[in-house]
C-alpha cells in the first residue's frame, strides 16, 4: 500500500473519530439539556437546533462506519459494536478509546 493510501486512511479515520465524538456530545446535549428545556421549561428551539445537528452527525457516523469497514477490513463484531455505540449514551466515546485508537496505530 502506497504512502498516499496510508495518508488517505489516516485522514478518513481521524474524520470518523471526530464525527463520533461530536455525535456523542450532541446525543448527551439532546437528552440531557435540550429535551428537559423543551418539556419542563417550554423552550423547544434548543431541542430543534441540537436535534437537527445530531441527526446530521448520526447519519455521518453511520456512513463513517462503512468507510472504516471498507478501508480497514474490520470484522462483523467490530462493525456491530461501532453501530450499536451510536445508540448508547457515551457509546461513541467508548468505541473511540477501545477500537478506533487501536486502528489508528495500524496506519
Amino acid at each position: 500500500m502506497g504512502l498516499l493510501d496510508q495518508e488517505h486512511k489516516h485522514k478518513n479515520l481521524k474524520r470518523f473519530r471526530t464525527i463520533g465524538i461530536l455525535e456523542g456530545i450532541s446525543y448527551l446535549l439532546l437528552f440531557g439539556v435540550t429535551m428537559p428545556l423543551k418539556y419542563w421549561a417550554d423552550m423547544p428551539l434548543p431541542n430543534y437546533i441540537v436535534g437537527m445537528a445530531h441527526g446530521f452527525l448520526f447519519v455521518a457516523y453511520l456512513f463513517g462506519v462503512l468507510v472504516v469497514r471498507n478501508q480497514f477490513r474490520t470484522g462483523l463484531r467490530t462493525n456491530l459494536i461501532l453501530l450499536l455505540a451510536s445508540f448508547l449514551p457515551f457509546g461513541t466515546f467508548y468505541t473511540d478509546k477501545k477500537y478506533l485508537s487501536e486502528l489508528e496505530k495500524q496506519v
